[in-house]
């Protein structure tokens, strides 16, 4: 047993001189380290302020940024790890982070598609920041665009995060790529105005409003024959095309037109619904060519519409003559 403990005690005696003898390799390692991290962090925040006042550049110098701060971090590792371990090699450590990237890349397969969509994304700029979009059910105000997700503030003072593979493989709709934007509204006139009429006091209306870009021009073009109006789509430019700009041009412009038509007494027709009441007794009822209402006339004789007041009086009709003889005309038979 003695020589057990003293085996033990040898060893660990070894440890502890082999500790001491790494320690100031370690406490070196960890100092060049934390220098690589601190360097790395000026390099990115330098690499933005230089982008950070061009709006075409902004994206990419998030990128390089990233790219140069990860970058010096990992030459930081590799200093640090060859002054703790100097039998270590180069060739030891990339056969090492090759091995140890394919597990992690199984393992956070999703981060990693995130992670390259969010590089994409910032390199492409399909949008940039300060951007309106529409991804979806949500709409808003791109805050910011990280690595790994999107963040968007919706226009009711909401945040919503978006994870970059999402954007990247779907459809975004981005309403403030171009400087200008068209706004569009049909409107409903009777069938009795005259279309002509309806479309010069339109566009009249737009040209009085303010903000109305006379370039491209506004139009009003016929779009709908409906079932209770005639249907003229108004057409016009604004600049910006940011929503709250829009929302308030766009209440001037059909307040305009809505109150330029009424005072040239141009109707507004609202949809109307005409309803064919059948009183389920007629022996032509189910027959196509008997039954007027709702079915065609046929080849034969066109049966004539009946009207509800007439069926009411004969309806009456039978009542006082049922009452005059003291009982009710009995119903006819049920045909076999």
């Amino acid at each position: 047993m003695s020589e057990e403990m003293s085996t033990l005690l040898d060893r660990m005696q070894a440890m502890v001189n082999g500790i001491i003898i790494l320690l100031p390799n370690v406490v070196l390692a960890l100092i060049v380290f934390a220098s690589f991290f601190f360097v790395a962090r000026a390099i990115k925040k330098i690499v933005r302020n230089l982008t950070r006042n061009r709006r075409q550049a902004r994206n990419l110098g998030m990128v390089l940024g990233r790219l140069a701060q990860g970058t010096t971090i990992l030459v930081g590792l590799f200093i640090a790890l060859t002054i703790v371990i100097p039998s270590l090699k180069a060739s030891d450590l990339v056969q090492l982070l090759g091995i140890s990237g394919v597990a992690i890349g199984f393992a956070f397969r999703d981060i990693l598609q995130n992670f390259l969509a969010g590089i994409l994304i910032l390199l492409t700029e399909p949008f940039q920041i300060d951007d309106q979009i529409v991804f979806k059910d949500f709409e808003g105000t791109v805050e910011n665009i990280e690595t790994r997700a999107t963040t968007i503030r919706t226009y009711d003072g909401r945040r919503i995060v978006i994870p970059n593979s999402e954007l990247f493989t779907n459809s975004v709709t981005v309403n403030t790529a171009f400087e200008n934007r068209r706004l569009e509204c049909d409107i409903g006139i009777g069938y009795g105005d005259d279309i002509d009429e309806a479309r010069r006091l339109i566009l009249e209306a737009i040209y009085e409003t303010d903000g109305v870009l006379k370039t491209p021009t506004p139009d009003a073009i016929l779009v709908e024959l409906a079932g209770s109006s005639v249907n003229i789509r108004a057409r016009w430019w604004v600049q910006p095309p940011r929503r709250a700009d829009v929302l308030d041009l766009q209440d001037r412009v059909l307040t305009n037109i809505k109150n330029k038509l009424t005072a040239n007494g141009i109707d507004l027709p609202f949809p109307t619904q005409q309803i064919l009441f059948h009183d389920q007794t007629e022996a032509t009822d189910g027959d196509r060519t008997g039954q007027r209402e709702g079915w065609p006339a046929g080849k034969g004789q066109v049966p004539q519409p009946r009207s509800i007041s007439r069926s009411l009086n004969r309806l009456a009709e039978l009542k006082v003559q049922g009452n005059g003889s003291g009982r009710t005309k009995p119903a006819p038979p049920a045909e076999e």
